[in-house]
């Protein structure tokens, strides 16, 4: 009888221990995983933001390309003296202005790191502001 009592708490002691070891397993497995998902999210966020700030520096771009054509337009308005030309020119500067506000607008949410969806939101309405100060300066040319 005292034999078998040896031999039960023997195998108690080593399930106990064996079980022991698989707990801390699991637990490095776990904080591990956490660990590495952290890891792959912060990288991937940071790619999204690369491709943004892309995004945003060929929009500037494209804003400073067609700042320059307005300032071109100005002198010609400015020396038609026609009032339907002036005001048509001040509208379309107006949409220029919308532009740079929805540019700067989509930088400060790359800036501040908003979500990817709420960045190409910001973006897409930089781009259609931006598309639009073009067929309004194209507007004010065709009334040359």
């Amino acid at each position: 009888m005292k034999k078998s009592r040896l031999n039960l708490f023997k195998v108690t002691s080593m399930s106990i221990s064996v079980l022991g070891i698989l707990m801390i397993v699991a637990t490095i497995a776990i904080f591990a995983y956490i660990g590495i998902s952290s890891l792959s999210s912060t990288i991937s966020s940071d790619v999204d933001s690369g491709s943004a700030y892309d995004k945003i520096a060929s929009l500037n771009s494209d804003y400073s390309t067609l700042s320059a054509q307005y300032d071109k337009t100005k002198t010609q308005v400015d020396s038609s003296g026609n009032a339907n030309i002036t005001a048509e020119y001040n509208d379309a500067n107006l949409q220029l202005v919308k532009a740079k506000n929805a540019i700067n607008d989509a930088q400060s949410a790359v800036s501040a790191g908003k979500s990817s969806d709420e960045i190409n939101s910001r973006i897409s309405t930089a781009e259609s502001q931006l598309q639009t100060a073009k067929e309004s300066l194209s507007k004010v040319n065709a009334m040359f």
